[in-house]
């Protein structure tokens, strides 16, 4: 069994972000997670199985301590491919154990199932018409121990997960998504509003108390304007800022070009960090009625993730009680669907409350996203709480299904606070 020696970090950074708990009036159970592999295991739903014919082959694999790109690479490796030409349906972290489907063509299935690399095996192959595609995905099945736990927890926890069932799980954006300080959302926020010295600055600078000590005096010397040095300073793994310090370093600095130098897939995750906390600060304005539309609301389908005008709340609540479709929130961009009415004050508002231009597409910004919709709350199946013990000692044990793109981590957060 591989340890994973950690606590609720992640966890805890997300709360720091005063998002509130759709179950506040419940108490938690406490407890940490990821303390090792099998703690956390995420198993992809599939949208569809394979036929048994064509040229492609779908293969399951199960993988400890990747992420998908990391599996992808050892795959493509072994069995002979280029890393675009394997298909997969959704992106997984490296923290815990994943199964999940991939798919190859012009493989045969039992080259695939040969396959024996380092942390990842190979389940099962079979051929199918076409490639596996993002967003051929039902959704994810979890199940999570988390240990250290309260006495009486199991009482607890379902009182929360009954809420949560019966409500819908409040579809917050998780803490991977803000990065390993929590500080890519700030640097989006920068560069959207055309401040590009201090978003590289947050990027580079900001030293903390929680920093490694190399990237601590790297980030020092980088506030000091000593970039030779702090290129020199930084810990291995940090290739974004190393590769800034040596730009930096042949003067003078053009901070907005330095900014362009900046891988654009890393500009963009950066700029869709900060899309994700206004996003986040949606949910929360409105966690007390996560259900209930709102004149000038946009409602999120939730059988096809389709979305419509809301011309009569009244008349189409039934259908949110019913959870066939939800209120959704703004993932802000220039081709983003506008709400009207109460809606669009509210969302506004956040805009307003983080600099941005009122009409929500951020039309006086470089790098802008293109924006979308998305639900404020999604449904959770399949729930089951249990109590048991391993070697590793006593745990609560959660199982439970979301839709694709929600987090785990805030399911376990309603339920740990």
């Amino acid at each position: 069994m591989n340890g994973m020696n950690s606590t609720n970090t992640e966890a805890g950074r997300f709360r720091e972000e005063s998002l509130p708990y759709l179950t506040a009036d419940l108490p938690g159970v406490g407890g940490t997670i990821k303390n090792f592999d099998e703690d956390f295991v995420v198993e992809e739903v599939p949208k569809y199985e394979p036929s048994g014919e064509g040229t492609h082959v779908f293969f399951a694999i199960e993988k400890k301590g990747l992420t998908t790109r990391d599996a992808i690479a050892r795959v493509s490796r072994a069995v002979g491919c280029q890393r675009r030409d394997v298909g997969y349906a959704g992106l997984k972290d490296s923290r815990g154990v994943t199964r999940q489907v991939l798919s190859v063509e012009h493989v045969e299935p039992e080259k695939v199932l040969a396959v024996s690399v380092d942390r990842l095996r190979v389940l099962w192959a079979k051929r199918h018409e076409n490639k596996l595609k993002i967003g051929h995905l039902s959704g994810n099945r979890f199940v999570i121990r988390v240990r250290d736990v309260e006495r009486g927890c199991l009482e607890r926890a379902e009182a929360i997960v009954s809420r949560l069932v019966e409500v819908g799980m409040p579809n917050y954006f998780g803490p991977q998504r803000f990065g390993m300080r929590g500080t890519n959302a700030a640097v989006g926020r920068a560069a959207l509003l055309g401040d590009c010295e201090q978003a590289i600055t947050i990027i580079c600078g900001r030293p903390s108390d929680t920093d490694a000590p190399g990237a601590k005096q790297a980030r020092e010397l980088f506030e000091q304007g000593q970039y030779s040095e702090s290129f020199k300073s930084w810990p291995p793994g940090h290739c974004t800022e190393r590769a800034l310090c040596k730009r930096a370093e042949r003067g003078p600095v053009e901070w907005s070009m330095l900014w362009r130098s900046i891988d654009r897939a890393m500009r963009k995750l950066y700029v869709s960090a900060f899309q994700s906390e206004l996003f986040n600060r949606v949910v929360a304005s409105r966690i007390n009625k996560l259900g209930e539309l709102i004149p000038g609301d946009l409602a999120w389908l939730h059988r096809n993730g389709a979305c419509f005008a809301v011309e009569d709340t009244s008349a189409e609540q039934s259908r949110s009680d019913q959870f066939e479709i939800s209120p959704s929130g703004p993932m802000f961009g220039k081709k983003m669907t506008q709400p009207k009415q109460d809606a669009s004050e509210l969302e506004e508002a956040v805009l307003k409350e983080n600099g941005m231009n009122l009409d929500g597409r951020f039309s006086g910004a470089s790098d802008r996203p293109e924006g979308a919709r998305r639900p404020i709350r999604v449904p959770v199946e399949d729930s089951k709480c249990s109590e048991g013990e391993d070697e590793n000692g006593a745990y609560l044990e959660l199982q439970f299904v979301l839709p694709p793109g929600s987090y785990a981590t805030s399911f376990v957060q309603e339920v740990s606070k």
